[in-house]
């Protein structure tokens, strides 16, 4: 006698097909079945060289002390993380910010993501007091593919589209907030945005951040900034920008694109009420933390170095491989004759490619693609909280430059070749686009 299907709860949305799902199956597949594949989907950060050697350094230096690598495999943790971690970041962003940090400010979570999880369901949803259930506002889309399917009831995210500034004789162009339609006749719990935007590399301005931080604060919800890519670490930023944080900030920080991805270390930063939430979601959902993050780079922390690690190696290495995947990708759209836009690449390991006159969505696009060998994220799984239809994002799709330079350049002439084929006809030459 066959097994009833199972009835899931509410919980159980978590299950249905998503963006992110899509993606890490593809990549998944992709890595142990197909090597072949060029892979410019996934936002892995790069393996550099420099980087990769200190890690193997510091897990020699971990084996030969053997009470260190003991401790960092046998014991665990209290659920806000290491102590000593805590107090060394805490002293390190008081010294390098004057950020008013104490340890009681931290809390360490399995993963960047796992933190925008709980931190998503402890301030939208449903509430205790029995009111309407407050959503999360998305100040600028197109964002991160990962939030999508995070929130436990239906419209969660509330998003609407962003301004677009075009700058036609570069080929270049960029999403603002479009502060005056922000839509905060919502019932709004939480405002959050990633710095840089994954997918487009876009820098929010330190005022524009600024101007959002006082709007989020008069209206008495935490601003919520992803800082997976930016500053003070790993520091995979191209512009002028500094890190901002106050006690209505909500910053999650992360060792994943120092290097580091398989030690799922996340690092909110939050005032002492939300951290000690955060803890508390911990030992309930996870127990305890990963060790091997933090003890790996405490002595970093300590330090400072990784500041410089970050300044010094990690930007640096980013701000040029972005630089020559831009030329790239223009000598290959331009070649193959396509209409083209990137959206102005202020940071993180992606450039945002936006195709006007393609006669198909990106979704389908993808698929073509993928067909040759070529795996990049199509654009709509990017745009999600929007009450109206917003056809631009099918016209777009996420490139990650971090794989090897063969592997980037022959997957953009590949995106050309098929770019040209699939677009509509033009009235005007190649060389005088509009």
């Amino acid at each position: 006698m066959p097994l009833p299907v199972p009835v899931f709860s509410s919980y159980g949305s978590l299950t249905e097909p998503t963006g992110i799902d899509l993606l890490m199956e593809d990549l998944g597949r992709a890595f142990n079945n197909d090597p072949q594949m060029r892979m410019l989907g996934g936002g892995n950060p790069a393996a550099i060289p420099s980087v990769q050697a200190l890690w193997r350094r510091r897990m020699a230096e971990l084996l030969e002390d053997g009470d260190s690598f003991d401790r960092m495999m046998v014991q665990y943790d209290p659920p806000g993380g290491n102590p000593a971690f805590l107090r060394a970041m805490a002293g390190l962003l008081q010294q390098e910010f004057g950020w008013p940090i104490t340890p009681e400010h931290l809390a360490i979570t399995p993963g960047g993501q796992t933190a925008f999880f709980h931190l998503f369901n402890l301030l939208a949803g449903a509430g205790r007091d029995g009111g309407p259930a407050r959503r999360v506002l998305l100040p600028i889309v197109p964002e991160y593919i990962g939030y999508a399917a995070q929130g436990l009831h239906r419209s969660f995210f509330v998003a609407t589209p962003p301004v677009i500034e075009d700058s036609p004789d570069q080929n270049r162009f960029r999403y603002r907030i479009p502060f005056d339609r922000l839509p905060w006749s919502e019932p709004i719990g939480a405002v959050c945005l990633s710095r840089p935007t994954n997918p487009t590399g876009n820098v929010v301005s330190d005022s524009d951040l600024g101007h959002l931080i006082d709007l989020t604060r008069e209206r008495g919800v935490p601003l919520l900034v992803d800082n997976a890519y930016g500053l003070p670490f790993p520091g995979a930023v191209f512009t002028e920008a500094k890190p901002l944080w106050d006690e209505h900030v909500i910053l999650v920080l992360s060792l994943s694109k120092l290097g580091l991805p398989g030690t799922r270390t996340g690092i909110v930063v939050a005032r002492p009420e939300i951290a000690s939430a955060m803890r508390r979601i911990t030992s309930v959902s996870a127990l305890a933390n990963n060790n091997v993050g933090q003890t790996m780079v405490l002595p970093m922390i300590q330090s400072g170095e990784i500041l410089k690690l970050a300044k010094h190696t990690i930007g640096p290495f980013y701000r040029d491989a972005s630089a020559r995947a831009q030329g790239w990708l223009d000598e290959a759209m331009r070649g193959a004759g396509v209409d083209y836009r990137v959206h102005h690449s202020d940071g993180a390991f992606f450039l945002w490619l936006w195709l006007r006159d393609l006669r198909i969505t990106t979704w389908e696009f993808y698929q073509r693609l993928k067909e040759r060998k070529v795996l990049v994220v199509p654009g709509r799984f990017f745009s999600f909280g929007l009450d109206e239809p917003w056809d631009h994002p099918d016209q777009c799709l996420r490139i990650s430059f971090s794989q090897p330079e063969q592997v980037v350049r022959e997957g953009m002439r590949i995106i050309a070749e098929e770019a040209a084929r699939l677009s509509k006809p033009r009235a005007i030459p190649a060389g005088n686009l509009p």
